[in-house]
């Protein structure tokens, strides 16, 4: 099989699946619907992908380039909404995360020459930075969320005594932000001897020599780690009220 696979012979990884399916039955695990799902919804947006993308990474126009983020951005925010249930208004805090922590990075990069404006950069790292984002936003939401609840009795205490919200969950929010950055962290660790990212594996299938590909990887990494960082941070200034809000429903 060539480097390139113009046909349908990625399908023969679908064995793969089908052994994630027959395990996950016979352990009785109760995954199979859900792994079945998303291998297909995978499929369908990942081939759907190639088909935009042999329009997106070819147009020369700014507002394609913009339409394009746009969209990505308002489907993000739903599936980070859809993830964390944050109310009310959680689709805007999301949104309003999401855009201000990618955009930030990949603007500040493009201002600086780091990327090209050009729709075959922009529009990959824009995704890269964008599904980074959404993780690391669901990470913090949901771990913040169990940490005010087992703390719940010391938050409100303190705010009985006049701290503002901020002060009162300043110990929560820290180990939140703690505990979505150390994946993004701990891969600097393992990248280059023990793990060898897709960018890099990419550029040296296209013929880019090794210390180009490990460049425009390191700018990657970089990357990653200051949008999981202005992630966490955006994430405390839009979502706390939602969070405390919706735990005293339950309270």
């Amino acid at each position: 099989m060539g480097v390139g696979l113009v046909d349908f012979s990625f399908l023969y990884a679908y064995i793969l699946i089908a052994i994630a399916l027959f395990y996950s039955y016979y352990k009785n695990l109760g995954i199979e619907k859900t792994i079945a799902i998303n291998s297909i919804v995978a499929l369908v947006q990942l081939t759907a992908l190639g088909f935009i993308l042999g329009f997106a990474l070819t147009t020369k126009t700014l507002w394609h380039i913009i339409l394009i983020a746009s969209f990505m951005l308002i489907y993000a925010a739903y599936i980070a909404n859809k993830r964390t249930k944050l109310k009310p208004f959680g689709f805007i805090a999301s949104l309003l995360t999401l855009t201000l922590s990618s955009a930030t990075i990949v603007g500040v990069l493009s201002i600086f020459g780091v990327i090209k404006i050009n729709s075959n950069q922009l529009i990959p790292l824009f995704g890269m930075a964008l599904g980074n984002s959404l993780n690391v936003f669901a990470q913090f939401i949901e771990r913040l969320k169990s940490d005010v609840k087992l703390s719940i009795d010391t938050i409100e205490g303190k705010m009985a005594l006049g701290a503002d919200m901020e002060n009162a969950l300043s110990e929560n929010i820290k180990r939140s932000t703690k505990a979505s950055l150390l994946p993004t962290i701990n891969q600097l660790e393992t990248v280059g001897i023990i793990h060898i990212p897709g960018i890099t594996v990419g550029m040296l299938l296209a013929g880019a020599s090794p210390l180009h590909a490990v460049s425009f990887q390191l700018v990657i990494m970089f990357m990653m780690v200051a949008i999981a960082l202005f992630t966490a941070i955006f994430s405390s200034i839009f979502c706390l009220d939602k969070i405390l809000g919706s735990i005293n429903e339950k309270h």
